[in-house]
């Protein structure tokens, strides 16, 4: 489902990073973990389609993401792969039901109100459906995140670094969320982080 062949990505045309080849199943879970500063970042972003590799190629499916361009790629992006960054990205002037909307939208999807609300009741957060991103706590955050990243019903869900800032609780059902909702649709979930405790959460898993 996704596959990298000989992936490499340079910022300056100086240093380049080269990656191992990667080959996920459909609905498989994998953890790549990697020190601070190793590329991993970089490599979600090759695999999101948010770069494009110096050499090398990134495929979801049949679909060769460097032979997508622009509105093409975008669109493909948005209906087939789930991304949950470090940082939150939401439109803040957009309430939590209109940023998941917004995700529907650029798809190039119709907006399906019912789907959000049943993705934040069932991420717990059904209550905050109209409330202003700014005013939700880290752990809020997080899981309209996950809801924005699952809107659509992705193939891929990439998670980067989704815990590095949490105790061993909220770690705990952090992946626990993202692995169930990842099992829901079937998607294949890589989880990016240089947090050693996912270690045992982990069968399959890549080193940097």
């Amino acid at each position: 489902m996704l596959s990298t062949n000989n992936l490499q990505f340079s910022y300056d045309n100086k240093t380049v990073l080269q990656f191992p080849d990667i080959h996920c199943q459909k609905g498989a879970h994998w953890l790549l973990l990697g020190q601070s500063g190793c590329g991993k970042t970089t490599l979600l972003h090759l695999l999101g389609g948010l770069l494009t590799p110096k050499v090398g190629n990134v495929s979801i499916g049949a679909t060769n993401l460097s032979n997508l361009s622009g509105g093409k790629l975008d669109r493909f992006r948005g209906k087939n792969i789930g991304i949950i960054f470090q940082k939150s990205h939401f439109v803040r002037s957009l309430n939590v039901g209109e940023n998941l909307a917004l995700a529907q939208q650029l798809a190039g999807l119709p907006i399906s109100k019912s789907r959000i609300s049943l993705l934040l009741n069932r991420l717990n957060i059904g209550h905050k459906m109209y409330a202003p991103t700014s005013s939700l706590s880290q752990g809020e955050q997080q899981r309209v995140a996950i809801a924005r990243a699952i809107i659509n019903q992705p193939a891929i869900i990439l998670a980067d670094e989704p815990t590095s800032a949490l105790d061993d609780t909220n770690t705990d059902e952090v992946i626990g969320l993202l692995e169930e909702q990842a099992n829901e649709v079937e998607a294949t979930l890589l989880v990016v982080t240089h947090d050693g405790r996912l270690k045992s959460r982990f069968q399959n898993q890549i080193n940097l």
